[in-house]
């Protein structure tokens, strides 16, 4: 299927029923196919009948990114998942994208992002924060969240990345001064806001499923069966709704490891929640100074070709957090 670089496909259809409105993005990152390649099938499956949409509204936005999507990459001119806002003055094409977008989410109660990653591992979901009144990111859905996540077909949820993202924050601010800034992430926590941040300051809830590693065949199979236990989970269709999995393993990010030189280096070939311990080294700067874990673990999201100033790991903990809503 071909995408344009000058506008959104975006797909919609209406039950005739009342129900929940859910939005589905594929393709945020250019390089991350699977949830287009999911999507499709979806779409597919509504245009043969094999599919109906009972209540509620559904819609699909295979290509998010269309700029990322046709170069292969992450970004087209940024990254489209941070800083997401709409805003008067666009400076690059991904501004473009976020006022088109923005109020699409706002119109929905739930968001499934689709997503891949480079390193190898199992696919996980990624949950907002439990309910809390604090400034960062105040919410009220976590039960529904969970429940979410918890149907999606996978193993393991993770929690903890805005709060995260903001310590990242302090950690640039301490180490840079402010006229070596420039190209630098922004030292804005907002800065961190994606999708799923955006969806909840809007009032509804939203998952990320990273569905395995960006080119492994089996990733669009997760999406699409993740899109499908969403449907019959929100009542949809009228096919009979997935169970909660049972035995989730939840972790929590806790800290994030920016890459400061071209010449940083992994220790090893490592991948998503491979276990660390407290003092182990991970990397090494170019100077050859080592880069240990400061606790023990997972390592999260190791990226060996992370553009200086931008996140290397994440180092992730085990979670006493439960899965509520069942």
């Amino acid at each position: 299927m071909n995408y344009s670089m000058s506008q959104l496909r975006i797909h919609q259809f209406a039950g005739l029923a009342q129900g929940p409105r859910l939005i589905v993005l594929g393709a945020v990152h250019g390089s991350e196919t699977c949830g287009t390649r999911g999507i499709e099938r979806v779409l597919a499956d509504l245009e043969s009948g094999g599919l109906e949409i009972a209540r509620g509204t559904l819609t699909l936005v295979p290509v998010t990114n269309p700029l990322a999507y046709h170069k292969g990459e992450r970004n087209g001119e940024r990254n489209l998942n941070r800083n997401l806002r709409p805003t008067d003055t666009p400076q690059d094409f991904e501004d473009r994208v976020a006022n088109a977008l923005c109020p699409l989410l706002a119109q929905h109660d739930v968001l499934l992002d689709l997503h891949s990653f480079q390193s190898p591992a199992e696919p996980f979901a990624m949950v907002g924060p439990q309910n809390n009144q604090r400034s960062l990111e105040p919410f009220s859905q976590a039960a529904l969240e969970e429940a979410l996540a918890a149907r999606l077909g996978v193993d393991r949820i993770v929690d903890g990345w805005l709060s995260t993202y903001a310590v990242g924050v302090q950690q640039r601010l301490a180490r840079t001064a402010p006229t070596e800034r420039a190209g630098l992430l922004s030292t804005d926590p907002s800065y961190g806001v994606g999708t799923t941040e955006f969806m909840r300051t809007q009032g509804g809830y939203a998952v990320t499923l990273e569905c395995g590693q960006h080119a492994d065949p089996q990733a669009s199979d997760v999406a699409y069966r993740a899109i499908r236990n969403t449907l019959a989970h929100l009542g949809l269709t009228d096919v009979s709704p997935p169970e909660a999995r049972a035995g989730l393993e939840w972790l929590r990010l806790a800290l994030v490891v920016d890459r400061l030189h071209a010449d940083d280096a992994f220790t090893r070939v490592w991948s998503s929640f491979d276990l660390v311990q407290a003092g182990e080294c991970i990397g090494t700067r170019h100077d050859g100074t080592p880069v240990r874990a400061a606790t023990d673990g997972y390592i999260v999201f190791p990226n060996p070709r992370a553009l200086p100033g931008n996140e290397w790991f994440y180092l992730a903990q085990r979670n006493l957090r439960t899965t509520a809503g069942r």
